[in-house]
């Protein structure tokens, strides 16, 4: 069944005040009519299951139940790699259910995104939560320097992924991390971190964590990084809250 993205102020009692676009999509693009059923999702954890009406409306059948979102909230603060690199990051780690991504201007950083890039990394996001069946919708904020972003962590579960160095791997940094807890993972650019940047880290109590052996592109690691996060809290076997 199609899903698609509200606002809150959307909702009117029982009844959703679609966009110009969203109702063009639905009946034009998709070809519903009027009682056709679709999800409607406030990307903040609440589903409905609702019925096209004509004027521009759908009425709300029902609320309900989902849960697609890990036990863990993630934040991810990725340097911004070149081109246009960081619409896959946004978009497959939305998949993986990152909560929150950072874009960092790092020492390293060539980009200097535009107000549009983050408008286009919200939409992407969004179009990725709808597809994936994700409960939230991330949050993508404005980019920020990488000594301000690190400056304003407050989680206690906090790691910064270091290429080279005997590093322990983030799986086994995480194994002990409570259900319910905040991780927050810093993945670095082109050509990685400087020391600088490390040492500001860990003067701030970031854990170096390696992803592996192997040198990934700074597009693969945050992708690696959330699939590690991922496998380890969505084991079958129950772990300790």
């Amino acid at each position: 069944m199609q899903r698609i993205a509200i606002a809150t102020s959307q909702l009117q009692g029982k009844q959703i005040l679609l966009t110009i676009e969203q109702y063009h999509y639905l009946n034009r693009v998709l070809r519903l009519k009027e009682g056709d059923r679709f999800i409607a999702m406030d990307g903040l954890g609440t589903w409905w299951l609702a019925a096209l009406e004509e004027a521009q409306t759908a009425q709300i059948v029902e609320q309900i139940a989902v849960q697609t979102e890990l036990p863990v909230t993630i934040t991810l603060m990725a340097a911004l790699p070149k081109g246009n690199g960081f619409d896959d990051v946004v978009r497959y780690c939305t998949e993986l259910g990152v909560s929150t991504i950072v874009p960092i201007i790092s020492d390293r950083t060539l980009l200097n995104p535009s107000p549009q890039k983050l408008e286009r990394w919200q939409r992407i996001a969004l179009e990725a939560a709808e597809q994936s069946e994700r409960a939230i919708v991330p949050t993508i904020t404005p980019p920020v320097t990488f000594t301000k972003s690190i400056s304003t962590v407050t989680a206690t579960y906090r790691y910064i992924c270091v290429a080279r160095g005997a590093n322990m791997h983030l799986k086994k940094a995480i194994d002990s991390v409570p259900l319910v807890s905040e991780i927050v993972i810093a993945i670095g650019p082109e050509g990685g971190w400087t020391t600088t940047e490390i040492e500001k880290a860990t003067s701030t109590n970031f854990q170096t964590v390696s992803l592996g052996k192997r040198i990934l592109r700074a597009v693969t690691a945050p992708i690696v990084a959330l699939s590690v996060i991922a496998a380890t809290f969505e084991e079958s076997t129950p772990r300790m809250s």
